[in-house]
């Protein structure tokens, strides 16, 4: 595929969770630009709807469709997942870009909210669509991560069972980011035929900021890059042929392949992994 020209995904549908604001939006606009079906994986319907008759008025003969999750729930997110499955299409691409940042709480199955939302709840819809879809399933899952995961230097499993313990909650934002690179790695080992990619768009002034309280937030926000920035970087990620991404697996700080940090371990990724298919069995 070449990221220059504008039909270059008329063949492909993207699944994109999170589309109606912030980065994901972008990322759907500019992927329906090139042709590309959407489907959006959204918490309102109302929402996507409204975006996918935007998307199908863009150029570039982009069209896109709409299912219903909220990753705070693994009821909804089962039931997201076997709409996409039973509709018998193929989706090419996976993006995993929803998420929540500086929020506090806990999941409707009581899980710590920030895991919940931006690693448990993902983590269920991409293995379910994975092994329903099959060979129709995705060929390649983006994982919206941040370089914030270099901050936590641990996973205190016992934590992620209890509502978010700190005031700001950045710090469960740490650690469901780690999360997010860790399931990457461990994706690509068990499921080697899919590439997985974990990708921090860049310090992005997206609606998941929103909870911060002021006056942190609009100082902070007031530092960051646009939406579009970072859609740029997950655009790249999702186009971009695999020599330029690095190895299966991998860490990609915008458009560059690097380094993840040092808690991210093999032992570490598989632990995760087992925990996680006992927590949503």
């Amino acid at each position: 595929m070449t990221s220059d020209s504008h039909q270059d995904l008329a063949d492909r549908t993207v699944l994109v969770t999170g589309a109606t604001s912030g980065i994901g939006r972008d990322t759907a606009r500019a992927l329906a630009r090139r042709g590309a079906h959407l489907v959006l994986a959204c918490r309102s319907a109302e929402r996507a709807r409204s975006l996918a008759d935007e998307i199908a008025a863009l150029p570039g003969g982009g069209t896109a469709a709409h299912d219903v999750v909220d990753l705070a729930d693994l009821d909804s997110v089962r039931a997201a997942a076997e709409q996409v499955v039973g509709r018998g299409e193929p989706v090419h691409v996976l993006v995993n870009n929803a998420g929540v940042a500086g929020i506090r709480g806990a999941t409707a199955q009581g899980f710590e909210l920030a895991f919940g939302v931006n690693h448990l709840g993902p983590f269920l819809f991409t293995t379910l669509v994975l092994d329903g879809l099959g060979e129709l399933g995705p060929e390649r899952v983006v994982t919206v991560a941040s370089k914030a995961h270099v901050g936590a230097k641990r996973i205190d499993f016992d934590a992620l069972h209890r509502p978010t313990p700190t005031r700001t909650g950045l710090v469960e934002y740490q650690v469901s980011k780690l999360c997010n690179v860790l399931f990457t790695r461990e994706l690509a080992r068990r499921k080697p035929a899919v590439e997985a990619y974990a990708v921090h768009p860049g310090m992005i002034a997206s609606d998941i900021w929103r909870p911060i309280p002021w006056p942190i937030r609009p100082l902070a926000v007031r530092l960051m890059a646009p939406t579009e920035e970072g859609a740029a970087a997950v655009v790249h990620a999702v186009t971009a042929p695999t020599s330029e991404l690095g190895g299966n697996g991998g860490y990609i700080d915008r458009t560059t392949p690097t380094g993840p940090g040092p808690a991210v371990t093999d032992d570490l990724a598989g632990e995760l992994w087992r925990r996680s298919e006992a927590w949503v069995a």
